[in-house]
């Protein structure tokens, strides 16, 4: 295995390992999360000849800046945008989700997308890059969403556990929204997309 595959593998079993500590409530889990942090902690710390026990991929000791997600608009022939519903608040939302560290943005719009919608696509173009912050809670974690424009290349195959449902809704007939993100938000990333703009901030 080259060096920086060896390394980007390392860094997927840290991510996983690290959300798995994060949301698992089952005992056996953690206890195995655990193990595999601790493992591929050793690993990096001989692959780097550095210690990394304080490692600012995972906490935030460094200078503060947003996490980044993505969020993808997909178009039918007939101009309807796709939405997946959210199982824990029943809320509809445009495919997306927190960017991986082994992956590049518009790659891990293109998995969000097959994941939660199971919709194979194509990146066509860069929507824009916006601030979240200001649309959610002040407790929340201070955000950039990349959005992109994607292209989808046959047809919906099956969704993950995370959705419910998964459809092509007129853009006068639109669901309620998930509170995850604002319907003002939502509306102004899906008629971007459709009038060709690119937004920002």
């Amino acid at each position: 295995m080259e060096q920086k595959h060896f390394y980007d593998f390392l860094i997927k079993v840290q991510s996983i390992a690290r959300i798995g500590l994060t949301f698992s409530t089952d005992e056996y889990a953690i206890d195995n999360y655990e193990q595999l942090l601790k493992l591929s902690t050793a690993f990096l710390n001989d692959f780097q000849n550095v210690d990394l026990s304080p490692n600012g991929y995972f906490v935030k000791a460094i200078y503060p800046t947003p996490n980044i997600s993505v969020r993808t608009v997909i178009f039918d022939e007939e101009g309807r945008v796709l939405l997946v519903q959210e199982k824990n608040d029943h809320g509809y939302s445009l495919p997306g989700g927190w960017c991986d560290l082994d992956q590049s943005a518009s790659e891990t719009a293109v998995k969000e997308c097959y994941e939660e919608a199971g919709a194979d696509v194509e990146i066509v173009r860069l929507v824009g890059i916006i601030n979240r912050s200001p649309f959610k809670s002040p407790v929340s974690t201070r955000e950039y969403a990349i959005v992109f424009e994607g292209r989808l290349k046959g047809n919906l195959g099956t969704h993950s556990y995370e959705t419910s449902d998964v459809n092509f809704f007129a853009l006068d007939k639109l669901p309620p929204f998930s509170p995850k993100v604002s319907e003002h938000e939502n509306l102004r990333i899906i008629y971007a997309a459709k009038n060709n703009e690119t937004i920002y901030d």
